[in-house]
């Protein structure tokens, strides 16, 4: 008597998942095809056929632990003829093994699958540009989506009467058959795209195609803190699966336009506040706009250029929080670059106060600038 359990490898309490799992290797390993067609190859390939069409069946496995037989007919195998695998029921392993490809060699008469998958629909994109505001505070948008969906004057059949034909190049199969040496490999048919069957009076809404362009009109809420170049998706709003498919998703993708004043960093807002040099030196409290209105902000008694200041939590939303960033204030100090005389007496005088040297007016560079623009 063979031992099935050795000739698969596997021990006598193994689960069926396990049996199946060393089926496929074997099966991989031993293939004829991929073995140069050698004798010895064909023959493992046979006796693990043989082995798991008994133990990979539970209910012949439960019969062969008690008698040694796979029921009371003995193991059935059909070997490569024209009962095949799919005599034992094993089209949907090989297929799962090999693939659509080399499945379609073992389904004896049955012909494989018949007609096109379903498809799921392709996924659109569409893209909103807002303020900076506007993604500060969140809002909702109306979009219209083109897309393409069943035809609705003839239910996505593409036929005027409702009706279709069977495909004359492969009599409904789907696919059509080639021999190709030991395989005999199938392909979706050409004409009918794998449907199986043909229109003969076309729609003339769709034109045959089954499918109508339409537009549909979304409300899009775009929640605050949304940052630039973010998508959201949409389930279900893409386009119509084919062939019964689900319909694809629709992603919407958020611009955020460029502010005239306020950059962002992260969830800071960031702007630049002039300063002139004497409110720089004695301090000043100005207002400064933000996203969320303006604000009073005190710059001390000697500000620095580029100095930071933060207003707390008035910059820009935690994306699903309630917290928000800061608003950073950069001081730019002002130099003025022409002085009257009093404001240059004074300047004069807070040098002299100091013992800082300075350039005193007339001097050589303001003469020699003096006699070249003269000379000119």
């Amino acid at each position: 008597m063979k031992d099935y359990y050795e000739t698969l490898g596997v021990a006598r309490n193994a689960s069926q998942e396990e049996i199946k799992k060393a089926f496929r290797q074997l099966a991989l390993k031993y293939h004829p095809d991929r073995n140069n067609g050698h004798k010895e190859f064909e023959e493992k390939f046979k006796e693990i056929n043989e082995a798991y069409s008994c133990i990979g069946d539970p209910a012949k496995r439960s019969d062969y632990d008690i008698t040694g037989q796979c029921g009371t007919g003995g193991p059935n195998f059909g070997g490569f003829g024209a009962g095949g695998f799919g005599a034992t029921g094993f089209g949907d392993i090989f297929e799962d093994i090999f693939g659509e490809f080399f499945g379609a060699a073992f389904g004896g008469g049955g012909g494989g699958r018949r007609g096109p998958r379903p498809e799921r629909g392709q996924d659109l994109r569409y893209d909103v540009d807002i303020d900076l505001e506007e993604a500060a505070s969140g809002r909702k948008v109306s979009v219209k989506v083109p897309r393409s969906v069943n035809c609705g004057e003839c239910r996505g059949t593409g036929s005027a009467t409702g009706q279709t034909a069977t495909c004359p190049e492969c009599h409904g199969a789907g696919h059509i058959r080639y021999q190709q040496g030991f395989f005999s490999v199938s392909r979706a048919c050409g004409r009918c795209r794998g449907a199986g069957r043909i229109v003969q009076k076309p729609c003339e809404k769709c034109r045959g195609t089954g499918r109508v362009r339409v537009e549909r009109e979304l409300t899009i809420t775009i929640p605050a803190g949304v940052e630039n170049s973010m998508r959201f998706r949409v389930s279900g709003e893409g386009e119509t699966g084919a062939n019964g498919g689900p319909p694809g998703d629709l992603y919407v993708v958020v611009n955020i336009r460029e502010h005239p004043q306020f950059t962002r960093d992260g969830d800071d807002i960031v702007c630049e506040q002039s300063v002139s040099f004497a409110q720089a030196a004695l301090g000043v409290d100005l207002e400064i706009n933000t996203l969320w209105g303006p604000e009073k902000l005190h710059f001390p008694a000697g500000t620095q250029p580029g100095q930071v200041f933060r207003l707390k939590g008035k910059g820009m939303p935690h994306l699903g929080k309630k917290s928000k960033g800061d608003h950073v204030v950069v001081a730019k100090v002002l130099i003025p670059q022409k002085l009257d005389e009093k404001q240059r007496e004074l300047l004069e005088e807070l040098a002299r106060h100091a013992g800082e040297p300075f350039a005193p007016k007339g001097s050589l560079k303001d003469k020699l600038r003096g006699i070249f623009a003269a000379g000119s």
